[in-house]
C-alpha cells in the first residue's frame, strides 16, 4: 500500500507538501480518486492518514522540496477554525488531523468555520488549523477530554431559541468572530444564558454586546451530567479560561 499511496501523491500534487494534498479539496479528490484507479479500497479518511504518516515516517523525503503554502489574511479566520477545530474535538473526540484527513467531517468544519468567520476557502480554514496544530496552539484540554458531555452545540446567538437550551447544568461559552469573550458555568445553562442574553452581570461582556449586538456573536454550549460536582464545573471553566483567553473573564482584567 505504501507504494500506491506514493504513486498517487506523486501523481497529483502539483509540487505541494501531503499536507496540502489533503487540505486542499481538489487536490485530495484527485488524490482519491487516484488512489481508487490503483485498487486501494480503504476509506478516504484511511487513505489521507496514510498519506500524512507516509511524511512523518520519512517515506517521501527524495522527492524535491515542496512548495510552500501561504495565504496572507490567516488572522481573519484563524480564530474561527480554532473555535470549528476544538468544537468537533470535544465533541467527537477527533484530532485536527482526523478532521481534516475525513472529507465528510472536514466540510463539517468547513461550515462550522465559515459561519464563524465567512467568505474564506476550505483551504483557508483547514490550513489555519493545521498551521494552530503545528503551532502547539491547539495543546488538548485535558479535563475536557476526561468529563463526558451529554450534548456539545455551537450555533449564533441572534438565531437562539432558550427554550431549547438544555437546563442542565453545564459550561458555556460566547465568541466572537475574532477572539473568545466569555466562559462560564452553571446549574442551570438556560436560565443563566438567558441573562446574559437579557443583561449580563459581567460588566466587560454587557458593554461588548451593547456596543456590537449579537450579529456576529456565537455560543457553545457543553451540557454535563447531573452528578457533575461543582468542583469539576469550576475546573473545567478555569482550564478554557487558561486555553481560550477570553476577554471578560474575571482572571483576564
Amino acid at each position: 500500500m505504501r507504494r500506491d499511496i506514493r504513486e498517487a501523491f506523486v501523481q497529483v500534487c502539483e509540487g505541494y507538501a501531503p499536507d496540502r494534498v489533503v487540505a486542499d479539496p481538489m487536490l485530495n479528490e484527485r488524490f482519491l480518486y487516484v488512489c481508487r484507479q490503483l485498487g486501494l479500497a480503504e476509506s478516504a479518511a484511511e487513505l489521507n492518514a496514510h498519506l500524512l504518516n507516509a511524511r512523518k515516517a520519512g517515506s517521501l523525503t527524495d522527492l524535491p522540496r515542496a512548495k510552500r503554502t501561504l495565504f496572507a489574511d490567516q488572522d481573519e479566520y484563524r480564530f474561527a477554525s480554532e473555535v470549528a477545530a476544538r468544537f468537533i474535538e470535544h465533541r467527537d473526540g477527533l484530532t485536527v488531523d482526523q478532521v481534516i484527513c475525513d472529507p465528510i467531517v472536514a466540510a463539517e468544519f468547513d461550515t462550522i468555520a465559515a459561519r464563524i468567520a465567512p467568505g474564506y476557502s476550505p483551504l483557508q480554514y483547514r490550513w489555519a488549523a493545521l498551521n494552530l496544530r503545528k503551532s502547539k496552539r491547539l495543546r488538548p484540554e485535558s479535563l475536557s477530554q476526561v468529563v463526558s458531555s451529554i450534548s456539545v452545540d455551537l450555533g449564533p446567538v441572534d438565531n437562539l431559541d432558550l427554550n431549547r437550551i438544555p437546563t442542565a447544568q453545564g459550561i458555556y461559552l460566547f465568541y466572537s468572530a475574532t477572539a473568545a469573550l466569555y466562559v462560564g458555568e452553571t446549574t442551570n445553562l438556560r436560565r443563566r444564558i438567558g441573562k446574559h442574553l437579557d443583561h449580563s452581570d459581567n460588566k466587560g461582556l454587557a458593554h461588548w454586546l451593547w456596543e456590537n449586538g449579537f450579529s456576529q456573536v456565537h455560543l457553545e454550549i457543553r451540557a454535563l451530567p447531573d452528578a457533575t460536582s461543582q468542583r469539576v464545573r469550576t475546573a473545567l471553566e478555569r482550564e478554557l479560561i487558561a486555553s481560550r483567553s477570553p476577554l471578560f473573564n474575571i482572571h483576564h482584567k
